[in-house]
């Protein structure tokens, strides 16, 4: 696994081990456990008897989209740190023989692909829209092209948003709710493409197992809401007011190009997912919010 310490990877990298998988985890420094391995996306270097010990690869790397304003600077970071990992890993599966190369690749890519997507309801044969998201997603998915070329199985994770109190979307807003200043943004009639991280680790568990699934997969909840139906059930679900509202270029002030992101409304429906039979522990946002919040027993603790 790349991308193994992140919000995503920790509970993810724990999940598969109480199933009964063997993780390792891939590193940008020198191995410190037996469960490591070090490589250098950047240079292209990863050991290719690594990469040829695996059943499968899952890459979830790259920065976070939300972590800092949108510079120049931090945009080639956000490009770079996807497109090389993914790279380099597609790279060094392509050049083994093909009685080495892992069965699967799960490589992470985000509903971002779609763009603004309005009042539609688009699924996974949607092309892509307009705006950096989009050219992102557009860049790093066809990075994998090397391992599907060499005939690996290719499972595009277009994630949503998953939510838990730890991190993601949820964890700047609970500090929000909680001091009774939540609201909406912008105009409030975005859609959200909300999943509870159970139900994210579970659908990705799913994918790991069901060969007959590849290509692009929507890993998000079956009822996508708008931001202002998002805002009023956190605001019941914590039992703090929702009334307040963040105009638009209050994001700009605070976001910088993000906040356009921020904005965009995605009706992403996970059309593949329901298709294989995957089934949603948490079907509805208040109860996807409720165990993200503690509320109700959670299988990712």
């Amino acid at each position: 696994m790349a991308g193994v310490s992140g919000f995503l990877g920790v509970p993810l990298a724990r999940r598969l081990r109480e199933a009964g998988h063997d993780v390792t985890r891939l590193v940008r420094r020198p191995a410190e456990a037996p469960d490591e391995a070090s490589w250098e996306p950047s240079q292209g270097q990863i050991d290719p008897a690594l990469v040829a010990s695996a059943d499968a690869v899952i890459n979830l790397a790259g920065a976070g989209v939300g972590d800092k304003r949108w510079t120049a600077a931090y945009k080639s970071t956000l490009r770079s740190s996807r497109v090389d990992t993914t790279g380099t890993i597609a790279r060094a599966i392509s050049h083994l023989p093909a009685a080495d190369r892992p069965r699967t690749l799960l490589q992470g890519t985000a509903v971002g692909w779609y763009g603004d997507t309005g009042d539609r309801p688009v699924t996974e044969d949607a092309p892509a829209g307009r705006g950096f998201l989009s050219d992102l997603c557009r860049v790093w998915e066809a990075a994998v092209r090397p391992a599907e070329d060499a005939g690996t199985r290719v499972v595009l994770l277009r994630s949503g948003l998953p939510l838990d109190q730890d991190g993601g979307l949820l964890k700047p807003q609970m500090a929000i709710f909680r001091a009774g200043l939540g609201g909406r943004l912008g105009n409030g009639k975005q859609y959200v493409p909300w999943m509870s991280l159970d139900d994210w680790l579970s659908a990705v568990e799913f994918l790991l197992e069901h060969d007959e699934v590849s290509g692009p997969v929507n890993v998000v909840g079956p009822d996508p809401v708008t931001n202002a139906e998002f805002t009023e059930v956190l605001g019941r679900v914590l039992h703090r007011p929702a009334l307040l509202f963040v105009p638009g270029f209050a994001l700009q002030v605070a976001l910088g190009g993000f906040a356009d992101e921020a904005l965009r409304s995605q009706r992403v429906i996970p059309g593949v997912l329901s298709k294989a039979g995957f089934q949603w522990s948490h079907p509805t946002l208040e109860s996807a919010l409720r165990v993200a919040v503690g509320q109700a027993p959670s299988t990712a603790a």
